[in-house]
Order: C-alpha cells, then structure tokens, then sequence
C-alpha cells in the first residue's frame, strides 16, 4: 500500500495534501522529527477545521457571506463595535441568549447577524438562517405535508436560529400559532437572532393576535440582549459614497 493509499484509508485528507510540502520545509529549515510531526498535525487540523466550516456555512443557508471585518462601523456610529466584538465570540449561544436586533431597513442588521452566524460556523455551531417569510411559509408547507413535528424538532436541535426581516409582512392566524410553537420549543433551549423594523408595540401588527404577540414577546425578551440600530441606512450611504466615487472618476477622466 501506498503512502497516498494508507493516508486515504486513514481519512488524512489535510496531511495527504499538504505533506510533500511539509516535507520540503522540514528538510530546508532542519526541523526535528518532533517539530515535523507537529506540523503535519496541524494540516490535518486546520483541514478538518476548515471542511467543517465549509458544511455548518453550507447547512446554515445565509443569503451570502458576511463578516465582522467588513462591516463599517465608522459608517455605523449608532452600533457599539466592541459589544458586537463581544458577541462574535458566540458566548450568548452557550449561554442560550437571545438576541433582537431592532431598526430601519438598511442599517446593518442583517449584515451583523450573519456575520455572527459565520462565526457560530466557525466555531462548530449548527446555524440555520430564514427570513420570517420564507420560515413562515416552511412552517405552512411542513404541516400540510405532516411533517410538522420533525421540522420543528430539527429547528429546536440547532445551536442558534436566525430570523430575519420580521414585520414586512403580517401573518396569518395559522402561521402566528405556527410561528409561536418555535419560540416556545426553543424558550432557555437555544439562542434565536431576530431582526425587526418595529418596536415591540408594533409587533400585533405581524402577528395579528394580541395574546400570542404578549406571549411571543415575553419569550423573546427573557434573557436576552436587546440592540437598536438607529441612524441613516447603512447600505444606502455605501451605495451614495459609491455613486459619488464613480461621478467623480467620470468627471477626473
């Protein structure tokens, strides 16, 4: 057998790529047998690392990429940077918090909250990232097709669930009821990331029900961090400052 052979056989992918490399630099920079085996070690973890990233990114479904580091908060002065800073480090997840991100359309909300959820990934969490709409409509279909309770116990398995642009739409009776056992199921179980345009006093309008937005909300609210993004629309000042740059370059040529 091949040493190619026993690395596959072993499921050494990281080491299998990497150590006709390794073993260069080992015989460039003299390191020891010790100091050779390590660094093959680390391939291999950084590889694992890296495949495991790649399938909780591909599972959580985020609408695209974004990170921490792109996100600008000199843009955004109504975001306090070290506490998102803080919360990249995904303790609130362990900790089963929630957290509600509050404010216009935008602003950063949802950039934020994926950018938190790649770092849930790239710690091993399981994430799963909906729309209120689209989870909403999951809810409806699931139930129609009888496999309600199976969704909903995936959902109430995953380490942190992400809802966005709650209040754009209202819901039906059925989806709020729907809606509801979801928060209900992950009430000091798991952490949930929501993002909504409307104060609190505006969520009947959502759901269309005054007892069951009273009983959403009081799960919601229950240990978790509250944050509110008021100011000029993150993304609409990106795309001004763009357009700006463009007219100016037009003009210079």
């Amino acid at each position: 057998m091949t040493l190619e052979e026993k690395l596959t056989t072993c499921k050494l992918s990281g080491i299998q790529k990497s150590y006709e490399r390794i073993i260069e630099e080992a015989q460039d920079q003299a390191w020891s047998y010790r100091e050779f085996f390590e660094r093959l070690i680390d391939e291999e973890i950084i590889s694992r690392e890296n495949n495991r990233f790649n399938r909780l990114y591909k599972k959580a479904k985020f609408p695209n990429l974004k990170t921490i580091e792109e996100f600008d908060f000199f843009k955004a002065s109504y975001v306090d940077k070290k506490q998102i800073i803080g919360l990249a480090s995904c303790d609130f997840i362990g900790d089963r918090k929630n957290l509600i991100f509050i404010g216009g359309s935008g602003t950063g909300k949802t950039h934020i909250s994926i950018a938190l959820g790649v770092e849930a990934c790239r710690k091993g969490k399981t994430v799963s990232f909906y729309t209120a709409a689209e989870l909403g409509n999951k809810l409806v279909e699931m139930q129609d097709s009888l496999q309600l309770g199976k969704f909903i116990e995936k959902l109430k398995k995953v380490d942190l669930l992400i809802i966005d642009e709650l209040g754009y739409i209202e819901m039906s009776h059925t989806t709020t009821q729907l809606m509801f056992q979801i928060f209900s199921e992950r009430y000091e179980k798991g952490s949930i990331i929501v993002n909504t345009n409307l104060e609190f006093k505006e969520w009947p309008r959502i759901f269309q029900d005054e007892r069951m937005t009273t009983a959403i909300i009081d799960r919601l609210i229950h240990n978790s961090f509250i944050l509110t993004f008021n100011g000029e629309s993150y993304r609409y000042r990106q795309q001004k400052e763009h357009l700006l740059g463009l007219n100016n370059k037009s003009v210079q040529q």
